[in-house]
């Protein structure tokens, strides 16, 4: 029974810091779409400050033992990636 919640558990917090994840990527995406301000500082700063608290939930997400650290590594890996596309692009346009 306390292993089925502790699934659970571990199932409702990767969703969520998921679901995070998938909003800052979102704001990457309408950022490469528009590259109309390529380096609008309150764009990167808004950028910095949600991939900030991502990795702060994620760390406490992995301290807590609800998901392993190497997931938490890959959603920000993933969105590392997409911020470096996005830097590419600019400089490029």
């Amino acid at each position: 029974m306390t292993s089925d919640i502790l699934v659970n558990h571990q199932e409702k917090a990767y969703a969520l810091l998921k679901a995070d994840a998938d909003k800052i990527f979102k704001l990457i995406k309408v950022q490469m779409d528009n590259l109309t301000m390529p380096q609008c500082p309150l764009y990167e700063e808004v950028l910095d400050t949600q991939m900030f608290g991502l990795s702060r939930e994620i760390d406490f997400a992995v301290r807590l033992g609800l998901i392993e650290e190497q997931d938490g590594k890959g959603l920000l890996e993933f969105l590392e990636k997409e911020l470096s596309a996005l830097h590419d692009a600019s400089m490029r346009k």
